[in-house]
């Protein structure tokens, strides 16, 4: 039985695929980590991958970049093969924006950085069952189309996790540990400062309250809805 493959897409020389690469080659997969914002390609058929992930990073699924364009246009070869698929903030904001959906920040400019309570709607109900607060780290939210389900809202942003088929996105970040969320806030701490964010040790009191429930929702997420 030949080896799967998890096509990872990440947008910065230092990204990290996180807890959820270490969840995935725990369970035999093998990573594929590409980066098209220094020009490598994506397959053009899902073929050779049993699943995709699209990452956060800087960028905004609104720039008129080619490389972003290129993004939001590939996830239709995935959705067309009908393979399991997980954006994770930008790639929730890309897949929403590929359905055609919108992006923008609140209206207020608050921004998300630190730990935040979801509503569940409809089967969200079961999918955050056991753990309602996770680790956001953006300014800008997604609205889905109507053929979208909603299946979990938020206070500053109303949308926040969203499925369209075998695709999910997720504008919070669970595959950030302890040493991503340390280095974030080394590099880009200056977010802290900014209205609606948390300031850092209220994010690391958080991270020890949920830290383990959220690794164990993401076990869970992974098994139930990223690898079958």
């Amino acid at each position: 039985m030949s080896q799967k493959v998890a096509l990872m897409v990440v947008h910065q020389k230092r990204s990290s695929t996180g807890d959820v690469g270490l969840k995935l080659r725990e369970r035999g997969y093998k990573l594929d980590i590409r980066r098209p914002v220094f020009g490598e390609k994506l397959p053009d058929k899902m073929d050779d991958h049993d699943l995709a992930v699209i990452y956060g990073g800087p960028p905004s699924a609104n720039d008129n970049t080619d490389y972003i364009k290129y993004e939001i246009d590939w996830i239709s070869n995935v959705l067309r093969d009908d393979k399991p698929f997980l954006g994770i903030c930008l790639g929730a904001q890309m897949l929403a924006k590929n359905l055609g959906g919108t992006i923008k920040r609140s209206n207020d400019h608050s921004i998300e950085v630190g730990f935040y309570d979801l509503k569940p709607e409809g089967t969200g109900h079961k999918i955050f069952k056991h753990q309602k607060t996770f680790f956001q780290w953006h300014r800008e939210g997604f609205s889905t189309p109507n053929d979208c389900e909603i299946l979990a809202t938020g206070d500053m942003f109303r949308e926040n996790a969203f499925r369209y088929g075998r695709a999910y996105g997720i504008q919070f970040h669970p595959e950030v540990n302890l040493k991503m969320h340390s280095m974030w806030l080394h590099y880009a701490g200056y977010m802290t400062k900014e209205k609606g964010a948390q300031d850092r040790y209220h994010q690391m009191n958080l991270r020890q309250k949920h830290a383990k429930k959220i690794n164990m929702w993401l076990d869970t997420f992974i098994d139930n809805h990223l690898t079958n």
